[in-house]
């Protein structure tokens, strides 16, 4: 009798930049078989980051390279199929750095977390009960400390993390201004999200609507880009403003590094701080992020947007359509349904 196959999406050579569909290829090999200790996942859900682009480029990053050859590291969420832990019953709803494969042995100790919110849909432990959700929540409100009634701006405001980042500074009473692409993500942010204002960086007239959306200033700017977008909003610091640096999605390459204005004199002249932080340094901090954005959405305060695309033949490509700007919302790769 043949074993079941397990599809892998391998990385097959060093990108430098974002990488694309042809850094990778997909194989069939049998699926693994759990020793002692271990259990059997099947993958249902992976996930598609932005931060997947370090983890293959070589150039200095908080994580090791993706070794060429290697299965491509992401979160996944999937069930237990197979234990030999009685601390994971076969059934339990788990994610983890599992990869994008359909099936991984690990260790009990290598799973991430059990997903206790089972009222809620098991993809959103990836999205906005996951990396990104506790993203959003962290920078903002323990580095961006944001108060009632000043304005919070958000670049890529449309994507999983600054869509939470939004609606997380309007619970807490601020005045919210998305920065997305496209008329599209633009009406997304401003009728699902409830941004105050949205402004569309493709616009000719991007400074311009930006200086009008900021006209009493920026007190808090949670930056996903960097970049000429951030440039721009560094112009309308408050007094006392603080910036959060959450990501670099604008800039392909730090080699060489790119070349634009300088941010040291809005800092001083504004006394403002500036900050860049990884998520994976506070892990201690996750269930309490958790805990307070399950039961938002459970109270229909928190809105989330997933793309979903089916099928592990779109992995190769999907990193680099983020950076196209192809998805609303978050993009998740469904492998089988639940």
């Amino acid at each position: 009798m043949n074993r079941p196959m397990n599809r892998q999406v391998l990385l097959t050579s060093r990108p430098e930049g974002i990488p694309q569909a042809y850094h990778f290829r997909i194989v069939e090999t049998p699926v693994p078989v759990p020793g002692p200790g271990q259990v059997l996942v099947r993958n249902i859900w992976l996930s598609v980051e932005p931060a997947m682009r370090g983890w293959v480029n070589a150039v200095a990053n908080y994580a090791e390279p993706v070794a060429i050859g290697a299965v491509m590291r992401s979160f996944a969420a999937g069930r237990v199929v197979v234990s030999n832990d009685p601390a994971w019953p076969v059934g339990t709803p788990v994610t983890g750095l599992f990869g994008w494969q359909d099936y991984v042995v690990v260790d009990g100790g290598a799973i991430q977390r059990r997903v206790d919110e089972t009222d809620l849909p098991l993809s959103t432990a990836l999205g906005v009960l996951g990396i990104n959700g506790v993203t959003a929540h962290y920078g903002l409100l323990q580095l961006g400390q944001p108060k009632a009634g000043e304005t919070v701006v958000v670049s890529t405001a449309a994507g999983a993390v600054g869509s939470c980042v939004g609606q997380i500074a309007r619970l807490h009473g601020c005045r919210t201004v998305g920065i997305t692409g496209g008329a599209a993500k633009r009406q997304l942010c401003l009728e699902r999200f409830g941004f105050d204002a949205a402004v569309d960086y493709k616009a000719p007239d991007f400074t311009q609507r930006l200086a009008e959306a900021c006209a009493g200033g920026v007190d808090v700017y949670y930056d996903n880009t960097a970049g000429a977008i951030s440039d721009a909003v560094m112009t309308h610091l408050n007094v006392g403003a603080r910036v959060v640096i959450c990501g670099t999605a604008s800039v392909a390459t730090w080699d060489p590094p790119p070349q634009g204005p300088r941010v040291e004199r809005h800092l001083l002249v504004k006394r403002a701080r500036m900050q860049g932080f990884v998520i994976f340094d506070v892990p201690e901090y996750h269930a309490t992020a958790r805990a307070d954005l399950a039961q938002w959405l459970r109270d229909g305060k928190l809105q989330y947007v997933e793309e979903v695309l089916d099928g592990i033949e779109h992995a190769p490509d999907a990193i680099a359509g983020l950076y196209r700007g192809d998805n609303l919302g978050k993009r998740l790769i469904r492998l089988a349904r639940d």
